[in-house]
């Protein structure tokens, strides 16, 4: 811990997952494969909430990605970057990547949309329109 941090209860912390809700998961989870290397690590359902859910993993990340049955549409806005910040709640996960160049030029020849570039950081769409940031740590 470094000097002006305070300690807590419970320890440190560190990220487990991050969850998505989609119009389809098989969709999702082929687009996580094929676009970023996840590989899906099982599947369950979620009764009460009339979903169908899959972890998938790449490395030590993990994402939960749900499909509710009669579920809204994620609102136009929430897919630009610019816009989303306007609206209170979670706006992005960031993802650190070694080559950010490198990946940004595979994902744009499977017509993967870039929606925002800045000094540190590329934002991309996912197949349901979450927005995803690629960033490389300095």
């Amino acid at each position: 811990m470094s000097d002006g941090q305070r300690q807590f209860a419970g320890g440190e912390l560190g990220l487990d997952h991050w969850g998505i809700s989609v119009p389809s998961l098989d969709a999702s989870i082929a687009w996580y494969s094929e676009m970023l290397g996840f590989a899906e690590v099982r599947r369950f359902e979620i009764p009460k909430a009339g979903a169908r859910a899959a972890i998938i993993r790449r490395g030590a990340l993990d994402i939960e990605v749900f499909e509710v049955e009669s579920a809204s549409p994620l609102p136009p806005g929430r897919s630009i970057p610019n816009e989303d910040i306007r609206t209170h709640g979670v706006k992005h996960v960031a993802l650190v990547v070694e080559d950010r160049q490198a990946l940004l030029d595979y994902l744009s020849t499977r017509g993967v949309e870039m929606v925002f570039r800045g000094i540190k950081g590329a934002f991309i769409l996912d197949n349901a329109g979450n927005i995803i940031e690629l960033m490389e740590r300095e």
